[in-house]
């Protein structure tokens, strides 16, 4: 890693999009001896979005606004500041920046945004303090900070397994928009996993590309999330999530993403996803309700401030 010419770092401004993690479809395989399960899962991403924004500054400081920022306030080492400070190291330098947070997506959704938002500091950061790093040493610092990192700073479909660590790019996906839903109350991975119980699944991964929103939802549909029956019982909403996704006009798929307790409706094009998410935000008022369009790569997302 070659540290920049001036620790003082590039002037101006740098902001990326951290984008929603969807997990399209996730088999729980088998569970290693350490109590970690092997996962196998197909990993997309969605246009909705948090925000990061990087300033030059002598010392590092978060600060995060936004609907779901108020969750983040009591938090002094989340994935944002535990990636500029192992960048920062990594790198040997002294660095400062001004880092803001806006934070769109709920925490604890089954969405990745704190892998999203940590990826992104990483990208952020990297070219605020002019820093040539190797894709893989910054590969190597995203899996440090936690395994769903890799995957976000890659931004593309791909499929993981192992405990999440391990990447294979995926077919790119069809021109589609997805519903997401979010009854309003988080869900912990570690209690969705304990309360999973049955055998183990079988990998299912696939090479054909789906041409379209149609093709797509009939792959997804030989394959489950296995996390499903879990969530629920600990999270009775994520089934209402699902069943009123599942009944709107277009909907091609509903399913939960990741350990919950977001699901998400699969559909042809923006008008119907558009028109499934009013009705649902008029139907659950309390609920957090976004339409988005599945997007092939992150990178390419122009960030809402």
């Amino acid at each position: 890693m070659t540290p920049p010419a001036s620790e003082s770092g590039a002037a101006g401004t740098v902001r990326r999009a951290a984008a929603a993690k969807l997990n399209l479809y996730l088999h729980v395989v088998g569970r290693r001896a350490d109590g970690y399960h092997v996962l196998d899962s197909l990993v997309a991403f969605a246009s909705v979005h948090d925000t990061i924004t990087a300033s030059p500054a002598d010392e590092l400081t978060l600060a995060a606004d936004g609907p779901f920022a108020g969750t983040l306030e009591a938090q002094t080492d989340n994935l944002v500041l535990q990636a500029a400070r192992r960048l920062a190291e990594a790198a040997g330098l002294k660095a400062g920046a001004r880092i803001r947070l806006m934070k769109r997506l709920p925490v604890a959704s089954g969405l990745g945004g704190g892998s999203a938002d940590a990826a992104a500091t990483l990208e952020a950061l990297t070219r605020l303090w002019g820093l040539e790093v190797p894709r893989d040493r910054l590969v190597e610092l995203a899996l440090e900070i936690g395994a769903d990192v890799p995957v976000c700073l890659l931004g593309r479909a791909a499929f993981i397994g192992g405990i999440g660590d391990e990447i294979e790019p995926a077919p790119a996906l069809p021109d589609a928009w997805v519903v997401l839903a979010n009854p309003g109350r988080p869900l912990s991975t570690p209690q969705v996993f304990a309360a999973r119980s049955g055998p183990f699944n079988a990998p299912a991964r696939f090479r054909e590309r789906a041409r379209d929103a149609a093709e797509l939802a009939a792959l997804l549909l030989e394959r489950h999330n296995d996390l499903t029956s879990a969530a629920v019982t600990l999270c009775p909403e994520v089934g209402a999530a699902i069943g009123a996704l599942t009944r709107a006009p277009g909907c091609r798929l509903a399913r939960m993403s990741g350990s919950g307790a977001t699901c998400f409706g699969l559909f042809e094009d923006e008008g119907a996803a558009r028109r499934a998410a009013a009705d649902l935000e008029a139907a659950e008022p309390g609920w957090w309700v976004a339409p988005a369009r599945l997007v092939d790569d992150t990178n390419a997302l122009e960030p809402a401030p």
